[in-house]
């Protein structure tokens, strides 16, 4: 897949990130290099493999989960947010 200013500058707008002029061709490349890996692994036969598959034997160690009650880990983490509103975070709308 070929990346031009065009796709670079709607990607640019869904990640709310900003690409400095100098490196915008070193950023399609890399883009298209990591497209083409994408693409490469969608070659690959998977339709005999498990889809549970696991390196570790036993597959992954589980854990209860639990929530944790404690107050303070919210009001720590809304300390850090740019924006909030009763007790929530304010993100920007980003689909028209």
């Amino acid at each position: 897949m070929k990346f031009d200013d065009t796709m670079l500058q709607k990607l640019e707008k869904l990640s709310m990130l900003k690409i400095e002029e100098e490196r915008r061709k070193e950023m399609m490349e890399e883009l298209e290099k990591i497209v083409g890996f994408v693409e490469i692994l969608g070659e690959l036969d998977t339709e005999n493999l498990d889809p549970s598959f696991s390196t570790l034997e036993g597959g992954t160690p589980m854990r209860e989960d639990l929530p944790d009650e404690d107050p303070e880990i919210r009001t720590i983490i809304l300390q850090n947010a740019p924006r909030t509103k009763e007790n929530y975070f304010v993100v920007p709308i980003i689909i028209e």
